[in-house]
């Protein structure tokens, strides 16, 4: 699963690495733990309301951790899906409507995971690649919230899910699932909105080659997501 990861590029630096025409949201902080219903920044294309015949533009927005499928009757279900497996996610109600029409990239500069020792304790790695920025497939939804208005500007709540994959050789030993983790040659079709076929989806997810990603073993004041500062992405020396 992917439960907490780093996020600490700034819009501009987002905006410039994936090529983004408009940016929508709050600006938010760099995040060396973000934790699941938290705010976060995802890349996702969308035709403008105002004009539904243009072209779709491709977009910086800020939204909550925590996919709320439409008929969800209310937020509490955010917590439980803030991860979906990439190989059911185009069959599971909660997510196949999202895996047809609306995908996302969710930016991290790597993430999170606890391994357990021998002893029964966990102990928590950080995993990394070269490339600054990780970009993690994602889906998002917009949920009617039913205590506001239809006028109200706030009724629309956006929220989105990190797909999952089994974990690779590399890192399989610390946990078993990974996210999914889009090379750049993945990011035009994984984003396009008219890209809506089920099976063409699925069969993408399925070529998405395996990630190189580094592993070290980082300080368990990650745990808590109180914490948030530079030193949780310190290497703990042994």
């Amino acid at each position: 699963m992917c439960g907490r990861y780093a996020s600490t590029s700034s819009s501009k630096e987002l905006q410039s690495f994936f090529d983004t025409m408009q940016t929508v949201g709050d600006e938010l902080p760099p995040s060396y733990n973000v934790a699941p219903t938290q705010p976060v920044r995802v890349i996702l294309e969308r035709t403008p309301n105002e004009e539904p015949d243009a072209e779709p533009q491709r977009q910086l927005r800020t939204v909550k951790w925590g996919l709320l499928p439409a008929w969800a009757k209310d937020r509490k279900m955010a917590s439980k899906l803030i991860n979906a497996r990439s190989e059911t996610v185009t069959e599971k109600p909660s997510f196949r409507s999202s895996a047809s029409k609306r995908r996302a990239i969710i930016p991290a500069n790597g993430y999170y995971e606890w391994m357990k020792s021998e002893a029964g304790s966990k102990i928590p790695y950080f995993l990394h690649s070269e490339v600054d920025i990780l970009a993690m497939a994602g889906l998002y939804e917009l949920w009617p919230d039913p205590e506001l208005p239809e006028d109200d500007p706030n009724r629309w709540v956006w929220t989105c899910t990190v797909l999952t994959r089994p974990a690779s050789d590399a890192t399989g030993h610390i946990h078993d699932r990974s996210p999914l983790i889009l090379p750049e040659s993945f990011w035009e079709h994984w984003l396009d909105p008219n890209l809506t076929d089920k099976g063409e989806v699925q069969a993408m997810i399925n070529s998405v080659p395996e990630p190189h990603l580094e592993p070290y073993e980082v300080s368990t004041a990650v745990n808590s997501p109180r914490n948030n500062d530079p030193k949780l992405l310190e290497p703990v020396r042994n």
